[in-house]
């Protein structure tokens, strides 16, 4: 039970939260889409002569056409099918009026059943008679489990949880990195930079927004690699090292920005961070997964994912055994440099801008995620797949208290107490196993 709770025990946790927010937004939800019109269309039968109301979303325009097509195979039919808002509708109802046309039913939409215009159709329009009224049944359903909802949570959670990635590697090897939130911020904004003076602003070809996000990681990836080497050849504690890269960084991001945001960049930039090329899975979700099998299996199968962990469990023993830990330590700190360019480079593309103030306070959300998925702040023991559990958790804690219409100042108390509990709960583990 012991190993079963350590290995899958934040799983239960993220399993039980999502439970608890899913009895909590369980709510009538209104039905919508080609399903619901032939629901609908069921429940009224022939429904005589037939006005068929809908918005101008495809899901209504699909509500509307089912109504319209399974009413007249039913052997009603359909005066009219309008499709827009409430404006339409009312041109619509007059039409009818002017020409004294009766109508024996009126299908409405969700949206169009909100319509002031048919509140007192006898008043208005006296030469309709008296149709009947019906739109969709509301379906019992938790709001936390409604598809569009379960997408925005990974995608909110994309960059956070591509840049645990580095940051869980860094953990592992017993360090810390507090300068992932900057280079967010400072990749974002070379990338913009780059795309409007180089690739150009508004014709930007493919290639150009490629190579123009690859150089953006690449000094991202560069200045981890003087992060690691500062930190191995002088001696000093990884935080303080990295709370200065933190610095520089974040003043680089705005010297180069010159303190504005830069989005003279083209449409066609947003695909990494909106994108939705594999079944409307988003395609900053897919590469954060993609990046998630690519890691685990790095740390696994290969001898630099031992090392790393060789490194943080005793550096004495891994120096005698003849690692070349600092090379090690190097590795870890370039490939946190370069996932949190990665993130800027998604965060960019998400916001269609590049600006210094991004990444605020993401330094934070993401060492919560690798502690709070299981990773210790000693060193030497982490999963890839933990981390990814852990920026789950976070975000579906944040996400569940939106919902709920809990306050931020709230939330950020409740996240605090989230990760203090983790690190409390790594420190039991490690007591325990030191006895």
């Amino acid at each position: 039970m012991r190993s079963f709770l350590q290995h899958y025990g934040m799983l239960l946790v993220l399993l039980a939260l999502g439970v608890c927010f899913s009895i909590a937004t369980l709510q009538d939800q209104p039905t919508a889409g080609d399903a619901a019109g032939r629901a609908l269309a069921a429940q009224m039968g022939r429904a005589g002569k037939l006005l068929v109301v809908a918005g101008s979303t495809p899901e209504e325009a699909a509500f509307a056409h089912a109504v319209e097509a399974d009413v007249k195979q039913a052997g009603g039919t359909v005066e009219a099918l309008v499709l827009g808002d409430a404006r339409d509708a009312r041109k619509a109802l007059d039409g009818f009026n002017v020409r004294k046309v009766p109508l024996n039913t009126i299908a409405l939409s969700q949206a169009a059943s909100q319509w002031l215009v048919f509140n007192d159709l006898h008043t208005d329009f006296p030469a309709l008679g008296a149709p009947a009224i019906f739109t969709p049944r509301a379906e019992k359903w938790p709001s936390f489990l409604k598809r569009e909802n379960l997408i925005n949570i990974a995608n909110q959670i994309a960059v956070i949880a591509i840049v645990a990635i580095g940051m869980t590697m860094v953990i592992i090897t017993g360090g810390i990195d507090l300068s992932v939130g900057s280079l967010i911020a400072l990749s974002a904004v070379m990338v913009t930079l780059l795309v409007r003076n180089y690739a150009g602003a508004e014709h930007a070809s493919a290639l150009g927004m490629m190579l123009a996000g690859l150089g953006a990681m690449a000094v991202c990836g560069l200045i981890g690699a003087g992060t690691g080497f500062v930190v191995t050849r002088f001696g000093i504690p990884p935080f303080i090292v990295t709370l200065a890269i933190m610095l520089v960084a974040s003043g680089l991001a705005y010297l180069l920005a010159q303190g504005q945001s830069i989005y003279q960049v083209p449409e066609s930039f947003i695909w990494l961070g909106r994108g939705t090329d594999l079944g409307g899975l988003p395609n900053a979700v897919a590469l954060m997964l993609a990046l998630y099998v690519a890691a685990h299996l790095f740390m696994k199968h290969t001898a630099m994912g031992r090392y790393l962990y060789a490194v943080g469990g005793n550096r004495e023993a891994a120096l005698v055994s003849g690692l070349r830990v600092s090379l090690v330590l190097v590795f870890a700190y370039t490939v946190s440099g370069l996932l949190a360019g990665l993130g800027g480079v998604i965060m960019a593309s998400q916001l269609k801008s590049g600006s210094p103030t991004y990444g605020q306070m993401y330094e934070l959300f993401v060492i919560a995620a690798v502690v709070v998925g299981g990773a210790s702040l000693s060193g030497g023991r982490g999963r890839m797949f933990g981390t990814l559990i852990g920026a789950l958790i976070i975000a579906v804690i944040q996400n569940g208290m939106n919902l709920t219409n809990i306050e931020s100042y709230t939330q950020k108390v409740v996240l605090g107490l989230v990760i203090l509990g983790a690190v409390m709960l790594d420190q039991l583990k490690a007591g325990t196993a030191a006895k």
